[in-house]
């Protein structure tokens, strides 16, 4: 299967049942030879920033936002041919999304506050210089931003909140 159908797949899904296609297709783009812990940690990464809102309101709008994570960066016409890597990012993508909606003190974090990561072996990015939170497997994680969901107005519609250095 193509990552192009995929993309195109998610991108007719109504919302939020896009989400774990995307999800999935980024876990198994970033980490489907990693461990599972290492693929819990990338799709955490990504929760959390869906949660913050600078990358988008979806799931599907933070991974295809540009040169953020795999699905941007791989060629479209890329086949994932690995069914099992497959079928074992689905389980992570649900799973995560899924002990995602538990309340934030009770969640089992991977990889808290982690707002990026690298493969440190093939990238060295400019932000590779923030705090460290975790390396797993091939990744490292870091916290370059404290990411916090963004303040709701009566409307439902997020107001503008600067965010505080640490």
């Amino acid at each position: 299967m193509k990552l192009s159908f995929i993309l195109w797949l998610a991108s007719i899904l109504p919302q939020p049942a896009a989400d774990p296609l995307c999800l999935a297709t980024t876990v198994y783009l970033e980490a489907r030879d990693q461990t599972e812990l290492g693929q819990r940690a990338v799709a955490e990464v990504a929760l959390r920033r869906r949660d913050s809102g600078q990358w988008g309101q979806s799931v599907c709008e933070v991974v295809t936002a540009r040169k953020q994570f795999a699905p941007t960066i791989v060629n479209p016409g890329m086949r994932m041919k690995n069914l099992e890597a497959w079928e074992k990012a689905v389980q992570v993508a649900f799973q995560a999304q899924h002990d995602w909606t538990l309340p934030v003190g009770e969640r089992n974090e991977v990889v808290p506050g982690a707002s990026h990561f690298a493969a440190l072996d093939i990238a060295n990015p400019t932000w590779a210089t923030a705090p460290r939170v975790a390396t797993i497997g091939d990744h490292t994680f870091f916290r370059v931003q404290r990411l916090t969901p963004p303040v709701m107005l009566a409307s439902g519609g997020p107001a503008a909140v600067q965010r505080m250095a640490p």
